[in-house]
């Protein structure tokens, strides 16, 4: 394939946001171009997408039941309308053979993406350690053959899973360091939150560590401090938006109050999006 003509650019300016001294590169995720454009237009750096997110806007649970041709449509649009890097969650990667997995790979760089997150949720409790490895082997290489420095950030469920009582962080360290030496760039652990686990992880763990956060969560700042290079809100921001609906169309089918339309955005600025 022939890479995106800003690839290049982009996936070394979305490499050294990972490495930022005073603060932590800042993912609130998206699931399509409007709101990608309104993060951006936010200040965002860097654009992520939620697999989860793009699952329910298009009528999916979460989880792999997503199909990998709706997730390419959504991140090509995406891509399409964003002027910052985009990094696309592909959750296990939509195939299980060594082809299918390129082919999602060689489909995501082909939108213009250049960071994917590739997770060990498949099978039970997780997926084997040295088979996950492998997959992201294959991904590096794809990768590489296509001319394109991918961010690979390799998520492990240890924590998220509730599958390991009392030896996720052994778990984590274990997997983290067969996923780096296979060629991932960066761990993502969801699932948590406390603030020196995180640092005990990330002072072991030789790249950047993103962790997931929402409400009752340590701020950015406080998660930077502990050693977490990259915060990321996963399916969050939809669930955030989809309230909203959820709000405004009980009280309109309510008592008729129209209050909860207070502080909508413009059609002009709606379209002021999209302009050019």
């Amino acid at each position: 394939m022939t890479p995106h003509p800003s690839s290049a650019a982009k996936a070394e300016s979305f490499h050294k946001l990972h490495a930022a001294v005073h603060a932590p590169l800042v993912l609130v995720n998206v699931w399509d171009a409007a709101s990608a454009r309104m993060v951006e237009e936010a200040g965002a750096t860097a654009v992520a997408t939620s697999s989860s997110a793009v699952s329910w806007s298009l009528g999916y649970r979460d989880g792999d039941h997503l199909p990998r041709v709706l997730a390419l449509e959504a991140l090509r649009r995406i891509v399409a309308v964003t002027s910052v890097p985009v990094t696309a969650d592909v959750e296990t990667g939509y195939g299980r053979s060594d082809e299918e997995l390129r082919d999602t790979i060689l489909a995501v760089l082909d939108a213009g993406a250049v960071g994917i997150n590739l997770e060990d949720s498949a099978g039970e409790p997780l997926a084997e350690t040295a088979e996950q490895a492998r997959r992201i082997a294959v991904v590096r290489r794809a990768a590489d053959d296509a001319g394109v420095d991918l961010f690979i950030n390799a998520r492990t469920d240890t924590y998220l899973s509730g599958k390991f009582p009392g030896t996720a962080y052994e778990e984590t360290l274990r997997r983290s360091e067969a996923y780096l030496a296979a060629g991932a760039n960066g761990v993502f652990v969801p699932g948590v939150v406390d603030l020196h686990v995180l640092h005990e992880l990330s002072r072991h763990i030789a790249a950047p560590l993103n962790a997931l956060a929402g409400l009752g969560a340590p701020s950015p700042l406080e998660l930077h401090d502990a050693g977490v290079r990259r915060v990321s809100i996963g399916g969050n921001t939809a669930k955030a938006a989809y309230a909203t609906v959820a709000r405004v169309a009980t009280e309109i089918m309510g008592d008729g109050n129209w209050s909860a339309l207070a502080g909508s955005r413009s059609h002009e600025q709606m379209d002021a999006l999209f302009e050019g």
